[in-house]
């Protein structure tokens, strides 16, 4: 259930920066597409696929890391 409701925040908010051609909601959807990442690595640990599950957990740190570095930014 967090798995679409995060999915769905990130197509909205990407999907308005996509026809506003504004990128002032990049680190908001960012930070939302890191924690969809985070939760799906969290789910693959659940079912005993580390090396996917640790791999998605590192790819959401650096997500995470751009997202913070794009609120500063903007």
């Amino acid at each position: 259930m967090v798995r679409i409701i995060l999915a769905i925040v990130v197509i909205v908010l990407s999907g308005y920066s996509l026809i506003a051609q504004t990128l002032e909601l990049m680190p908001y959807y960012m930070f939302f597409l890191g924690a969809l990442i985070l939760v799906i690595g969290l789910a693959e640990l659940q079912k005993d696929r580390k090396v996917w599950g640790y791999m998605n957990i590192v790819i959401s740190l650096f997500v995470f890391f751009a997202s913070i570095q794009a609120f500063l930014v903007y």
